[in-house]
């Protein structure tokens, strides 16, 4: 069993367990600060073996600094209210940092609820080309494939 099985099951029996006075409270909703203190349990944003050679290929070829990170981040916009952003950025001390593939990410932890879990990859063909972002937490998408609702 994994632990987000084992999470889900808790949180199953913690609510079946509720008694009379639990009832009764009134629900106090969760904010994104709050969310923030939660120790997060998926992946962290990973890419596959293609996109992360793509990335090493523009680094060497824009000649940029090895001290680079990939930024993965979120922006308020797009067709479905919701776009990724991705860029080489250099790491702040509040950033999250991830490996994947030899490849540094960073992620800002007010970002980390909408992108956990996320695979990032980058198809090179005939119907697709550039990089693709497959993330458990939308709900929707949008044909362009940049932009997405939690």
């Amino acid at each position: 069993m994994s632990v987000q099985e084992e999470n889900l099951d808790d949180v199953i029996s913690s609510l079946i367990d509720v008694d009379e006075e639990e009832e009764t409270a009134t629900p106090q909703p969760i904010t994104e600060k709050d969310y923030q203190k939660e120790e997060l349990t998926g992946e962290p944003v990973v890419l596959t073996e293609r996109a992360a050679r793509q990335l090493e290929k523009i680094k060497q070829q824009e000649e940029m600094d090895d001290n680079l990170y990939l930024r993965v981040a979120v922006d308020g916009g797009g067709c479905s209210g919701l776009s990724y952003k991705l860029g080489l950025d250099y790491r702040t001390d509040e950033d999250n940092v991830y490996e994947s593939h030899g490849v540094e990410i960073i992620v800002a932890p007010k970002h980390l609820m909408y992108l956990e879990g996320m695979q990032i990859d980058y198809p090179d063909g005939l119907d697709a080309r550039g990089f693709t972002f497959d993330n458990p937490n939308a709900v929707e998408n949008c044909g362009c494939g940049t932009s997405f609702a939690i």
